[in-house]
C-alpha cells in the first residue's frame, strides 16, 4: 500500500520523550512538512496519562478523514498509541523520540527528527507482527521478574541524572548487584509444560534488541513466532557477567540463559499469595493478574515504513 492514498497525518508529540522541547520539536515537523504542502495535524500531550485519551481521540478523526495516525516519542508512547490503532483500519506512523528507540531503528526509520518526518512522505505501508500479553500489546518486548526492575531502576536514575545510555548502563549495573528473588513458575506452550526456577522471563518481538545481546531467534520472528528468554539463578558477578555478554553480542552462549520460539505460552507462577504480578511491556511497568498470556496477535500493524537507505 503506497503512502499516496493517504490524505494526511495526526501526529501526536509526546513533550516528555527525548531531548528537545516540545515546542522544538513541532517547529521541526512543521517546517518539514508545511515545505511539502502536506496537510497534517498535531496533538502536543504534556500529561503521559493523558496519551491513551488522546490517541483514542486521533484514532477516531483519522478513520473518518482517511489519515495516518503518527507519534513522535519513545517505544513507550509507540506501545500506547499503537494499542488504539491496531484493528482501526488506521496506517500508523513513527517518530522515534526515546532513548533506545529499538522499534524505529528496527524498521529503518531515523532518530533524526527532520529526517524521519521527511520519511513520511516516501514511505509505504508494511504489516509488523505485534505480540500481546494478557490482550495488551507489545512490539518489542514483554516480562516479568527482574527485566521490570531493571526498567524501574533505570527510570529511577534517569529522573536524578538524566535521560542517556550512560545512565541506562551504569542503572543496570546497580541493580545486577544487588540481589533478587527468583520466581518459581510454570510455563506452558506448545510443547510439553515445565516447571522453572528463574531470574526473569522476557518475550522479545523485536529482532534488533535479539540480535544486539546474541540471541540467535530473530528469523523465527518472521515465521509468526515469538523469542523467549529465562535465565537460571546466578550470583552478582554472574549477572554482570551476563551482561558484559549481552553488551557483545554473546548472550546465548551462557549455560545460565535458555531461549526458545513459541507462538504462544502461559506463564503461572507458584507458591505466591497473590495472583498479581509486575511485568513490562515496552519499558512500560504495571500488574497484571496471573496466569500471564504471551501470544502474536491475528492481525498486524500497519507501519508506515521508509524506503530502505543506499547506505
Amino acid at each position: 500500500m503506497a503512502v499516496g492514498a493517504i490524505t494526511g497525518y495526526h501526529i501526536i508529540v509526546n513533550a516528555r520523550s527525548g531531548r528537545r522541547d516540545a515546542e522544538g520539536k513541532c517547529a521541526v515537523i512543521r517546517e518539514v512538512l508545511d515545505a511539502a504542502g502536506i496537510r497534517y495535524q498535531l496533538h502536543v500531550v504534556k500529561d503521559a496519562r493523558r496519551l491513551r485519551d488522546t490517541a483514542d481521540r486521533v484514532v477516531q478523526d483519522a478513520r473518518r478523514d482517511g489519515g495516518a495516525v503518527v507519534i513522535a516519542g519513545g517505544d513507550g508512547s509507540i506501545n500506547t498509541v499503537a494499542q488504539a490503532v491496531l484493528g482501526s483500519g488506521c496506517v500508523f506512523g513513527v517518530l522515534p523520540q526515546g532513548t533506545f528507540n529499538y522499534f524505529g531503528r528496527t524498521h529503518g526509520i531515523p532518530e533524526d527528527l527532520a529526517e524521519a518526518t521527511r520519511g513520511l512522505l516516501n514511505s509505504e505501508v508494511n504489516p509488523v507482527q505485534v505480540g500481546l500479553l494478557n490482550n495488551r500489546l507489545f512490539l518489542v518486548n514483554a516480562s516479568l521478574g527482574l527485566y521490570p526492575k531493571l526498567l524501574e531502576d533505570r527510570e529511577y536514575y534517569k529522573r536524578q541524572l538524566g535521560r542517556s545510555r550512560l545512565v541506562a548502563l551504569w542503572s543496570a549495573l546497580v541493580t545486577l548487584w544487588r540481589s533478587h528473588r527468583v520466581l518459581r513458575v510454570r510455563i506452558e506452550g506448545e510443547s510439553a509444560g515445565r516447571d522453572i526456577v528463574t531470574k526473569t522471563v522476557f518475550v522479545g518481538n523485536n529482532a534488533l534488541q535479539l540480535e544486539q545481546v546474541g540471541i540467535p531467534l530473530a528469523p523465527q520472528l518472521e515465521n509468526g513466532r515469538l523469542a523467549v528468554v529465562t535465565l537460571k539463578p546466578v550470583g552478582p558477578m554472574a549477572m554482570i557477567g551476563l551482561m558484559l555478554r549481552g553488551a557483545f553480542g554473546k548472550l546465548d552462549e551462557a549455560d545460565s540463559v535458555v531461549s526458545f520460539a513459541a507462538r504462544e505460552l502461559t506463564v503461572k507462577p507458584k507458591f505466591v499469595l497473590s495472583a498479581w504480578t509486575k511485568v513490562a511491556t515496552d519499558g512500560e511497568i504495571f500488574w497484571l493478574r496471573a496466569p500471564l498470556r504471551f501470544k502474536v496477535a491475528s492481525e498486524p500493524l500497519l507501519l508506515l515504513k521508509p524506503p530502505p537507505s543506499p547506505s
